[in-house]
């Protein structure tokens, strides 16, 4: 990542554009992630880019784990309220335990029904299969 040193900050700070094409993002995503409240807002010194210091860096690629693990907006949302509430990592672990706990179930839920769908589907291919021989006799 490219890193630039603010003149009002002793941190180094990454540009939006770094940080999407280094993690595969766009900079819309991130935009969007700061618009529905994921995201802290980014410093834009003198109305320019936005940029983003090392904790914000870190706080995004934990938001990349969570999507890939599957969260949705909302519960990413309700992540960093639990997380601002706390302001401490251990404060936030069980709500993120909770939230997973929730997923968890979402996804069992989820596969009862495609379990289901599946045995229709293949049901109904058998039967179609079993017409179609008939037919052709």
């Amino acid at each position: 990542m490219t890193s630039e040193t603010s003149e009002n900050l002793d941190e180094d700070l990454v540009s939006i554009g770094d940080i999407a094409k280094d993690m595969g993002l766009t900079t819309r995503t991130l935009r969007f992630w700061e618009e529905v409240g994921i995201i802290e807002s980014s410093p834009r010194p003198g109305g320019g880019n936005r940029y983003f210091n090392d904790y914000m860096v870190r706080r995004i690629r934990f938001i990349l784990k969570l999507k890939e693990l599957g969260l949705t907006i909302r519960e990413m949302q309700d992540l960093y309220k639990a997380y601002g509430d706390a302001r401490k990592t251990e404060d936030m672990i069980p709500r993120l335990i909770e939230v997973f706990d929730d997923h968890i179930h979402k996804i069992d839920d989820k596969m009862g029904q495609l379990g289901s769908l599946r045995r229709d589907i293949v049901d109904y291919r058998s039967r179609l299969v079993e017409k179609f021989q008939v037919s052709q006799k």
